[in-house]
């Protein structure tokens, strides 16, 4: 995976903006998760300073990924769309302080330092959007050719039939 590394609280008090395209394949967490390897991911990420002077990164993952579903074993499309703002906190201590005074659950807090790797955070990013046990909305219905191959089949009791002339 490219490292693409930036100073987040720097990014942020520049209000900075970047976006692109990132290979699934090479986001290795990612890929053991999905069915294939195949596709990319666009992205897309601002650095602000909310209104109480927080530093913070809004980050945008979409694109399509392959995953196996958990009830039928057939690959099928999932669409990653997702959109976070991401509270910069200088450590541990300060992230707590923020989470409670916000006490806001769209927002996350997240510790910032100056060597952010921006390819990680948009891995984890698509991680979280991906459902735990993904399933299709409605599972194609497997046995229906082999209901129709049974249908077409002899019955096995059609040699009894001439066995009793």
């Amino acid at each position: 995976m490219n490292a693409f590394l930036i100073d987040a609280f720097e990014y942020s008090r520049h209000k900075e903006q970047r976006q692109g395209d990132i290979a699934v394949a090479d986001l290795v967490r990612l890929t053991e998760e999905l069915a294939d390897k195949s596709g990319s991911l666009h992205w897309s990420l601002l650095g602000e300073v909310d209104s109480l002077g927080f530093s913070q990164l809004r980050l945008s993952v979409s694109g399509l990924v392959r995953l196996m579903c958990q009830r039928c074993l057939v690959p099928f499309a999932f669409e990653i769309a997702s959109d976070s703002r991401l509270i910069l906190a200088k450590d541990e201590a300060n992230a707590d302080e923020i989470d409670a005074l916000l006490a806001d659950d769209t927002v996350d807090v997240i510790v910032g330092s100056k060597v952010l790797n921006v390819a990680e955070l948009i891995e984890d990013e698509a991680l979280l959007a991906i459902p735990l046990a993904p399933k299709h909305k409605a599972c194609p219905d497997r046995a229906a050719p082999e209901r129709l191959q049974g249908a077409q089949k002899p019955s096995p009791f059609a040699v009894l039939k001439n066995i009793k002339q």
